[in-house]
């Protein structure tokens, strides 16, 4: 916890910048009837009945001292799509740095293995060489700025039923660059002097002997 807070105090570096990742997922949700549009005095009112189609993976890579995201919906979330995801990051998106600090929690994709399952070593090495991984603690998922930005798309695009994968995506990322224009940060106020007031009981007792 207290390496993550740490992270979160540098100062901004274009050539480290610090990015969060998380990753969610998202139900396709499909009407069998036509919603009755919203009049005046009425709501728009929708079928309790629905087909289901399938589920989605969201990754969110989020700079918070730069206001920039990354969403990318995928059909599932393997090692595979995780290691392309970093790789488009690094190379789309962060050509020109010398090393992304990533904070990210301990799933068990979320490893620079991945980037070795799926691709050839040399290029497993230059990706994994760009990356400087800071894990969030077990039950700790709530230190991952990323996770709150995920939690703001949910309640703020994604809360009604959307059918497809290729209308999530596009959804998602008009949320994504109307936020990147506004250059929407983070101001995170949480110190390693916070926790350890206020975490106080998770720390192992220490006595002076």
């Amino acid at each position: 916890m207290e390496e993550v807070l740490t992270v979160y105090t540098q100062p901004y570096d274009p050539q480290r910048p610090v990015v969060c990742f998380d990753e969610t997922s998202k139900q396709l949700i499909e009407e069998v009837r036509h919603p009755i549009v919203m009049e005046p005095g009425q709501p728009e009112r929708y079928d309790t009945e629905y087909k289901r189609n399938g589920v989605v993976n969201i990754f969110m890579g989020f700079e918070p001292l730069a206001g920039k995201r990354l969403i990318e919906v995928t059909n599932r979330r393997t090692k595979a799509d995780f290691a392309q995801y970093i790789k488009t990051l690094l190379d789309e998106h962060y050509p020109h740095v010398q090393t992304i600090v990533l904070v990210m929690d301990n799933l068990n994709t979320h490893t620079k293995a991945s980037l070795y399952e799926a691709f050839p070593p040399e290029e497993a090495k230059r990706l994994a060489d760009k990356l400087e991984i800071h894990y969030t603690p077990l039950h700790g998922s709530w230190l991952n700025m990323a996770e709150i930005e995920l939690s703001h798309l949910s309640r703020q695009c994604l809360d009604r039923r959307i059918d497809s994968k290729e209308k999530l995506q596009s959804e998602a990322t008009a949320w994504m660059n109307q936020r990147n224009q506004k250059q929407t940060k983070m101001d995170w106020r949480f110190t390693v002097e916070d926790a350890r007031i206020k975490l106080k009981r998770l720390y192992p007792a220490y006595h002076a002997g």
